[in-house]
């Protein structure tokens, strides 16, 4: 679970053309559905190579890798995001991000059940992007007000995530993991809803918001799919 948002006007307070907000919205979508592409070869790689027995196995050091990792990218994505480069940062970071889900993906695959898990994750996960989408699109009510509250959420868990690779108590990590859903679908509507009233008008950065939103209520989804529907025989 990672997030990391720069501090952006209101959606009221500035209001981009309908062009240029078509724009955007078409050109996130894009590449969004393109950086589907590197996550699912970087998973395939951390699959591959074992790396995500090499995560299992060390899972504090795993945790901080993909925290400066992550971080790390997102803030040269951010520095880049009006250049090819910013594109081309944004697909390494979803490699990246596809590595780290190995992890995930190959306990998961260890099930009996797991690849039909995998699937029903997926398209749940897609469920909530439609609704979302549907919502922000054709709602008259502003959900952007509640960034400032989500991004103080989305802090908290992670500090509780940290924690509990220490305290190993299986109630708070299914307890953090519906509570990640809840966030970043609401995240997500924000999000939608930003792009849609003009209030994000860089495509680079609206599809890093979304992709991370969406990475999260799958890998979320997915690990509650395993706990509670997992065929262990």
């Amino acid at each position: 679970m990672t997030d990391f948002r720069h501090t952006l006007p209101d959606a009221g307070a500035y209001a981009a053309p309908a062009a240029v907000r078509n724009r955007v919205l078409r050109n996130t979508y894009w590449l969004l559905a393109l950086s589907l592409i590197p996550t699912v070869l970087g998973a395939a790689v951390g699959l591959s190579f074992g790396m995500n027995q090499a995560m299992a196995t060390s899972p504090g050091i795993s945790t901080l890798i993909f925290l400066v990792g992550a971080i790390g990218l997102m803030f040269m994505i951010e520095r880049n995001k009006n250049s090819s480069l910013g594109v081309a940062l944004l697909l390494g970071f979803t490699f990246f991000m596809g590595v780290m889900l190995s992890r995930l993906l190959g306990h998961v695959l260890g099930l009996g059940n797991g690849a039909q898990l995998i699937m029903l994750a997926f398209g749940g996960t897609a469920a909530v992007f439609g609704v979302m989408a549907a919502v922000a699109t054709t709602t008259k009510r502003d959900f952007t007000h509640l960034q400032k509250f989500l991004f103080v959420g989305v802090v908290l868990l992670l500090v509780a995530m940290v924690a509990n690779i220490f305290l190993q108590l299986p109630a708070l990590m299914l307890t953090l993991s519906v509570l990640a859903i809840g966030i970043f679908s609401a995240f997500l509507l924000v999000d939608l809803q930003r792009i849609v009233q003009g209030g994000e008008t860089n495509y680079v950065s609206a599809t890093l918001a979304v992709y991370l939103d969406l990475y999260n209520i799958f890998a979320n989804l997915l690990m509650l799919l395993g706990i509670f529907g997992g065929n262990r025989e």
